[in-house]
Formats: structure tokens, sequence, C-alpha cells
């Protein structure tokens, strides 16, 4: 039931590009303005992820995927133990359709017929119920990533932080900017404050 397969899109961290408009090096003065706009520098501090790795070695998603392949598993088989039970009944019609009375066989047909729909029906249930699962573990996820992000950059002054990998629009990034370890040590770190019960720290991450 190839509709059933789990497909976790990747492609969920391309927002990731977060901007943290935060920290300006420069105050604003009044007496800096000339008349031909305004000349307030900017210090731009930038970091970037390496989203591939942060997704392979995040405890939280592995976890997740692994209960979400195994729910999908479960479903599968659910299915196909529903589609051999009638494709059983309608074999047996085939084989005593010679000695059914013809309201026998209306009334089969009409019986097997309702329940192909029902199984067709109760297919469509489940992979709808597998894709809302997928996006809402995507939604999580994300919504995981950039928080953490947000207080990374915060208490880092970054004002930029983005997404680094084959289908971004980054094509080099320094090694100085990759905090892709920091990023994966403070949200497994989180990740089991928060599964042995207690409140997540204010800072988490690894400094360097």
């Amino acid at each position: 039931m190839k509709n059933l397969s789990l497909v976790l899109n990747i492609v969920l961290l391309v927002a990731v590009c977060v901007l943290f408009y935060l920290h300006f090096s420069g105050p604003k003065s009044a007496s800096s303005y000339s008349g031909s706009g305004d000349t307030t520098s900017v210090d731009l501090k930038i970091a970037y992820i390496n989203s591939d790795t942060v997704l392979k070695y995040y405890e939280y998603l592995k976890v997740n995927k692994e209960q979400l392949e195994a729910k999908t598993k479960k479903m599968d088989q659910d299915y196909r133990n529903r589609a051999m039970g009638l494709q059983s009944e309608i074999q047996a019609y085939q084989r005593n359709v010679n000695s059914m009375t013809l309201g026998q066989v209306r009334a089969t047909e009409e019986d097997l017929g309702k329940k192909q729909q029902n199984l067709q029906m109760y297919q469509q249930s489940l992979a709808q119920a597998l894709m809302e699962e997928e996006a809402k573990l995507n939604r999580e996820l994300y919504g995981r990533v950039t928080a953490f992000l947000k207080k990374y950059g915060q208490e880092r002054g970054l004002q930029v932080v983005l997404k680094y990998d084959p289908a971004s629009d980054v094509l080099f990034g320094g090694p100085g900017l990759d905090i892709s370890q920091d990023v994966i040590k403070g949200l497994n770190d989180e990740y089991q404050v928060e599964k042995a019960g207690g409140k997540v720290k204010a800072d988490t991450t690894a400094k360097k």
C-alpha cells in the first residue's frame, strides 16, 4: 500500500531561515542623520545549520519517526487483513454462484459491492490519517527547531540563522559559522529534560 508509506519531508526546514533582528551594534543617533538618509551601521551576525545533519541526530525526530513508522505498519497490516477477508468472500461467492438463486446472487453481489466501497473508504481514511500525523509532526518539529534557534540567537547576538543543504540558496558557508553541533546538543539536551519530566533550562546549548 504505497499511499501509506511514511514520507517525512526534510523540506519542512526551508523556513528555518529565521531573522533575529535583535541587537544593533551601533546605537541610532539623531546627530548621525545628515539629511541624505539613515547612516546607522549594522553589525550583522550570521550563522547557519546543516539541516540534514540536525534532523539526522535530533533524538525527538528519531523517536517520533519510529513511532509513526510503527503506526503506519499497523494500519497497513489492518488494511491487508480486511482486504484478504473480502477477497475470501468474493472467492467463496464465485465458487458457489452456480448453486445460488437469482435473488441470492443479487443480494450477495450487492453486499460485496458495499464491502468493497467501505474498504476503499477505509483505505482513504488511513491515508488521510497518516498525512495528518506527518503534518502534525512536521509542525511540531519546525516549532521546536525555530524556538530553539530564536533563543540560541538571542543568547549569542545572532541576527540571521540560515539553513545550509543542497536545496538551499547558500552556496558556501565557512566552518566557523556552522552551529549545527551546538544546535543538535542543545535540542537533545532539552528533549532529555522534557522526557525526564523536568522543565527546560534557560540555556541548554553548548558554548563554543
